[in-house]
């Protein structure tokens, strides 16, 4: 029985994919198909990507298996473009034309494989006068105002980690092209190519707040707004310990209850006037300061105020209702994140721990029916 056919194994079950090994946006894609039940063989290149961390511990890279191919050497392309006429998707991160070099663009495979969804994933996408240039995810936020909207306002822009951009704007909208472009696959029997362009899927996240703007319901400078931290009741407060709370009481009812439980409802201004939000901030800031964060965890406990502990990377996957949904899962010794999303039908699981580069060259050959994987 094949990892493909494997029972329980996520609503994709059946369905393979190849990645062309890269960083970043690339491998979470193919991740989260193979969370969801994907056969995915990771081509990985001799000597393994640039800015990789130790494999064994690269969670993008569980559920999936892993072979070494060179593209580079005379028969490489080819060995990919074997795989290629087996699979449903591939994912590739190249700069645009690398893959068309390399031999494992479109055209050839498309050519042993009609039916083949090609995913490329990038961050200015394959055309545009940036299209052949280098960058990163804080690159790709900048030019679309997405990274000017992050931070207080006499700071320089906050740096949301790769999340935004790599994982949100680029990982997320790759998957959905591939999926929709599949559903299209199996209804008409002609793939396609699926352009992800990190730009265009963080300028596609703002599409809320663009709306706002264009109705003068949004001012375009950071820390002015109702969500960007401008408003006094969302946002973050230190704490005696020096740690944080997050509020969110935007709506009045529970507004009204987080001012109830933090003590001040008697002395806050009002907050429908934008010109004592400073003074209300500073009435708030100055309440949290008296407790630690735990102390003032155990005051919300319970309540619709919309205030959460600001909890750390190591201390999130013990809070009691990540705990109780199993958000967090254990396999072979490393802590992560479990399966999004959930499915009443085809259950997800962390089925394999990370792929090792090379180390799943047989099986694939077998399954896959590749045998020129094999050859030295």
């Amino acid at each position: 029985m094949t990892k493909a056919d494997e029972p329980g194994g996520g609503p994709l079950t059946g369905v393979r994919v190849v990645e062309l090994a890269g960083i970043g946006p690339g491998p979470f894609a193919a991740m989260l198909l193979a969370d969801l039940g994907a056969d995915v063989v990771r081509v990985d290149r001799p000597g393994g990507p640039g800015l990789g961390i130790d494999p064994a511990r690269d969670v993008t890279n569980r559920n999936k298996r892993s072979v070494v191919i060179d593209l580079k050497s005379p028969d490489g392309p080819g060995r990919v473009l074997d795989l290629a006429a087996r699979a449903d998707l591939l994912i590739e991160g190249y700069r645009p034309g690398v893959a068309e070099r390399l031999g494992v663009g479109p055209g050839p495979c498309h050519a042993r494989n009609p039916r083949l969804v090609y995913g490329r994933m990038t961050g200015w996408g394959q055309q545009g006068p940036l299209a052949p240039r280098a960058g990163h995810d804080i690159s790709y936020l900048a030019l679309t105002g997405t990274l000017g909207m992050i931070g207080a306002p006499d700071r320089p822009p906050a740096v949301p980690a790769n999340l935004l951009g790599d994982y949100a704007g680029g990982s997320l909208y790759l998957v959905v092209g591939l999926l929709a472009a599949l559903h299209h696959a199996r209804a008409s029997g002609t793939g396609q190519v699926v352009d992800a362009a990190i730009v265009d899927g963080a300028s596609h996240l703002a599409a809320m707040i663009h709306g706002m703007l264009a109705a003068g319901g949004w001012q375009d400078r950071r820390g002015a707004n109702l969500l960007d931290g401008g408003c006094p009741f969302y946002g973050a407060y230190e704490t005696a310990d020096g740690r944080y709370m997050a509020v969110g009481a935007l709506e009045r009812r529970f507004y009204d209850e987080f001012l109830d439980l933090l003590g001040i409802a008697d002395q806050a201004p009002a907050r429908d006037d934008p010109a004592r939000w400073e003074e209300l901030r500073e009435a708030i800031a100055a309440r949290f300061r008296t407790r630690t964060r735990d102390e003032w965890t155990a005051v919300f406990e319970g309540s619709d105020a919309c205030v959460a502990p600001v909890l750390s990377l190591r201390e999130a996957p013990h809070h009691p209702h990540l705990a109780a949904r199993s958000t967090f899962t254990e396999h072979g010794g490393l802590t992560q994140p479990a399966p999004a999303p959930r499915f009443s039908a085809t259950a997800t699981a962390v089925r394999t721990g990370p792929a090792l580069p090379g180390a799943d060259t047989e099986s694939v050959a077998r399954d896959w029916d590749v045998p020129r994987l094999l050859t030295p």
